[in-house]
Parts: structure tokens; sequence; C-alpha cells
């Protein structure tokens, strides 16, 4: 089983649900992917382009299906897309995804409304300067787990929930990334589960519903949650996120080895 954390955070936010699938039976690889994620000391130079990323991801892919017959793949966020990037490449290669707060588009209730004008800056030196500092709620509808956030963010450059900061190189790469994934969905032949918050306050079920009419896998289930925000994995609900998913790549495991 592959997980891909969210642009610029860690494998930490997939932890939780790294655990229940390895206690359910599977091999779980959460990897780091240089240029993507977020290591302490990183800044706006340290982003590499989608396709370094989509190149990264698929080879950690096939080092795990030297391993393993079978290999799903899951994804938080831009994650998610970056899953259906790579499953959009292998076809049946593979077995399953399960796509968590998947963001096509940056249009939730806590997006600034200066977002838009960001792309004025994608082609200027203010690329290497501005960069989007993450407030409150930081995808977390679980109080308790969101005043933790914020202390861990008022003295730290990252936290579970990922970096501090959100580089404007960063998010250009996530939206040409998401550019080249709208296109290619007819391509994704693997079942899906798409499971999004009502309330997401990253991404709208906008996303979730783009997701399910337009991706070419035969069996497709959508999930929407209603006590949870952006961040699936450690939020309130991510007990219920765990036990799809796993109850979901067994089905698929089973219709696999039947067929």
């Amino acid at each position: 089983m592959l997980l891909i954390h969210g642009l610029q955070s860690s494998p930490a936010e997939m932890l939780p649900l790294a655990k229940r699938l390895y206690r359910s039976g599977y091999t779980v690889h959460v990897p780091h992917i240089r240029g993507y994620g977020y290591k302490h000391g990183d800044d706006a130079h340290s982003i590499t382009h989608w396709e370094d990323w989509h190149a990264k991801a698929l080879a950690e892919f096939h080092a795990l299906k030297q391993q393993y017959k079978t290999v799903a793949v899951g994804g938080l966020c831009i994650g998610a897309v970056l899953s259906l990037s790579i499953a959009a490449e292998l076809g049946d290669e593979v077995a399953a995804l399960s796509l968590l707060a998947t963001t096509l588009y940056y249009d939730g209730w806590s997006i600034p409304w200066y977002r838009f004008f960001l792309p004025i800056g994608y082609y200027t030196p203010f690329r290497y300067i501005y960069s989007y500092r993450e407030r409150e709620p930081f995808g977390l509808k679980n109080e308790q787990l969101r005043k933790w956030i914020a202390r861990e963010m008022s003295h730290k450059d990252s936290s579970m929930a990922g970096a501090a900061k959100l580089t404007l190189p960063a998010v250009h790469e996530a939206e040409l990334l998401i550019k080249s994934v709208k296109k290619s969905l007819p391509r994704v032949t693997a079942p899906a589960l798409i499971i999004h918050a009502v309330d997401d306050d990253v991404s709208t079920p906008r996303s979730a519903r783009f997701v399910a009419e337009n991706i070419g896998s035969r069996t497709v289930e959508s999930i929407l949650l209603h006590d949870s925000y952006h961040m699936l994995t450690i939020d309130n609900e991510r007990e219920q996120v765990a036990a799809d998913t796993i109850r979901f790549f067994n089905a698929a495991h089973a219709t696999r080895t039947t067929v």
C-alpha cells in the first residue's frame, strides 16, 4: 500500500491511516518526496516540478510492485491528485485508490479572497518572496487538535498538519499537476473510493464530484463526511476514513483475485 501525503506536508499526517492499514494486514509505505513534501530548512527554492513528484511517486509504486503482487494507492489533498496521476499512467497495475479530500479546486471557505491573484506572481521574482501562512482551522474541525497544531505552528516551521507556510512555487506546481490530472482522469481504471468532507475548508465537494463524474474506473464509491474539515486522516472521522478504506481495499482485492 502506497500512501501519499499532502503538499508541503510530511508522512506524519498519514500515520493514523497507515497504522490502521498495518493492523489489518497491509504493508504500508508512506514516502517523503523531495521537492513536494516538507523538511526543516526547505524554502521556495526547494520545490521541484510536478513531473518530478509524479516520477518519484511512480518509482515508489514500482519498488513496492517488485515485492508484492498487488499495490493499492491512497492520498490526501494534492496527494490524492498525485495518486490519480500515477493511476492514469499505470492503468490496471493499481489495485485500488483511496482519494481523500481530493483538491482540484481551491474553493473552500477558509481560502483567502486574494488567493485568486496569486497567479500574477507565478512568473516573477515575487514567487520566491511570498508565502501563504497556514492559519486556523488548519483543516481541522477537532478543536483540541486544532489548538495543539496552533501551538506547534507558533514556534515551529511545521506540524502534523504540514508546513507553517505554503510557498508560491509549490502552489503553482500543484495547479499544473491538477490541470494535467483533470485531462487524464478518463484513463484511470482502478477501483476508486472518494471520501470528502461536506464542510472541507480548502476544497469543496465540487472536486469529489468532478472525479466521480470523469474518472474512467468502473467501480467508484463516494462518501461524504459531516464531522470533519480537510485533514481527513487526523480529524474527527479518521477512524471511519480508515475503516472505509480497509473495507474498499479488501473488496477490490477479493474481486481481483476471483477474476
